[in-house]
């Protein structure tokens, strides 16, 4: 694949790495590839597929679906989770690290050993995936949308003020929307402005990170699977991949969880890596993520109540936030604008797509090697 230069921002654990053919081979440049990868996987190591079909087609005319893989007995006292491509175009990065699991056969004897069930849940937001969008085709935020909705939802007044700004009629933004943008950053804060932005909010159907009103086709499916997977098992773990914060190539351990002490603490005994990783926290300000509401990893305790749940978003950097920032808002712009130029069309794509998988064989392998770990770990404290 790419030959092209590190950036500039890569992670020391990005300069380190040395391409792995046998990882450059689980990747995929489309998502219907993706799909094909995943599922011959699973063919190849005699498992069984569950397909939720979408009802939607992909960009290229294909099938979409939640496809699912369970590696392991269906009464394991212990289940560990890996899913994929909660936000979509996220997914190029994601399916790649669950293909090369699969086809891993050190990491799932292990897995076998620690008795441990993996349940591949591959293409949560299979929509997205395939039109390199972050939303599902409501134009929700996935990781936004898990809420009660027969309750007042959460008010995000900082978007409220913003919104407008986020999504001008042309695009590239005038030099005015640009002072106006910057203007606020410095009156309130890059932290202040992260926040306002990528919180979630429900007001704007149109908007950024828009959470939705009611539960998405990817929310009552990634429900339906946690009630027939996870309901048999006494503890259960999540990692769900993520990409677009953090210095490139590094996996930031994100914990996934109630701000619970003796939770939390669990999850620093699996996963903090001996001090290499550490797992971060929004709730204490640790992470490069800001507050967030709605979240997906909601769903486990509520369709599993019998389960002890420990999860983590494994969050691989691959961009400055202002320019992941700049490619969400331009690939919005184009949702909105869809007589645009072919070629802006394209080029902004091709924006969304960099700003949420690196395209160099280092950063492939670094992914992999940081989930499998994570993994590992994960069995370990389920075993233990």
């Amino acid at each position: 694949m790419s030959a092209a230069p590190l950036p500039a921002d890569a992670h020391p654990i990005l300069r380190q790495a040395a391409p792995d053919a046998t990882i450059e081979a689980a990747f995929s440049r489309r998502y219907a590839e993706a799909r094909d990868k995943f599922l011959a996987a699973a063919r190849d190591t005699g498992l069984a597929v569950q397909s939720h079909l979408h009802p939607l087609k992909g960009r290229d005319g294909e099938d979409l679906a939640m496809d699912v893989v369970r590696d392991g007995p269906a009464d394991a006292a212990s289940v560990l989770i890996v899913s994929s491509a909660c936000h979509g175009v996220e997914g190029y990065c994601g399916s790649g690290v669950q293909v090369a699991a699969l086809r891993n056969a050190a990491l799932r004897a292990q897995m076998a050993r620690s008795g441990v069930a993996v349940l591949y849940i591959h293409a949560l937001n299979p929509y997205g995936f395939s039109h390199v969008r972050r939303t599902t085709h409501e134009n929700v935020d996935l990781n936004r949308n898990f809420h009660d909705f027969s309750q007042p939802l959460p008010v995000n007044e900082g978007y409220r003020d913003i919104h407008a700004l986020l999504l001008p009629e042309q695009w590239p933004p005038a030099a005015d929307n640009d002072a106006a943008i910057a203007a606020y950053v410095a009156q309130h804060g890059a932290k202040a402005f992260q926040a306002a932005v990528s919180r979630g909010q429900h007001e704007f159907a149109d908007g950024l990170f828009y959470g939705g009103t009611a539960p998405t086709w990817s929310n009552q499916t990634v429900r339906a699977v946690l009630r027939e997977h996870g309901r048999a098992c006494q503890r259960l773990a999540w990692i769900d991949l993520h990409t677009g914060l953090g210095p490139c190539g590094l996996g930031e351990r994100i914990y996934a969880g109630d701000d619970d002490a003796a939770t939390i603490a669990r999850a620093r005994r699996w996963w903090d890596g001996g001090g290499k990783t550490p797992i971060t926290s929004f709730y204490d300000g640790s992470s490069t993520s800001a507050f967030l509401t709605g979240l997906m990893w909601t769903s486990a305790p509520q369709e599993c109540p019998q389960a002890e749940v420990t999860g983590m978003a494994l969050e691989y950097g691959t961009q400055p936030f202002t320019q992941m920032t700049q490619a969400l808002r331009a690939e919005h712009w184009l949702h909105k604008h869809p007589e645009a130029p072919a070629a802006q069309a394209a080029a902004i794509k091709q924006q969304m797509m960099d700003a949420f998988y690196t395209d160099l064989p280092q950063w492939r392998t670094v992914i992999v090697q940081q989930a499998h770990e994570a993994m590992q770990q994960a069995a370990d404290g389920l075993a233990g």
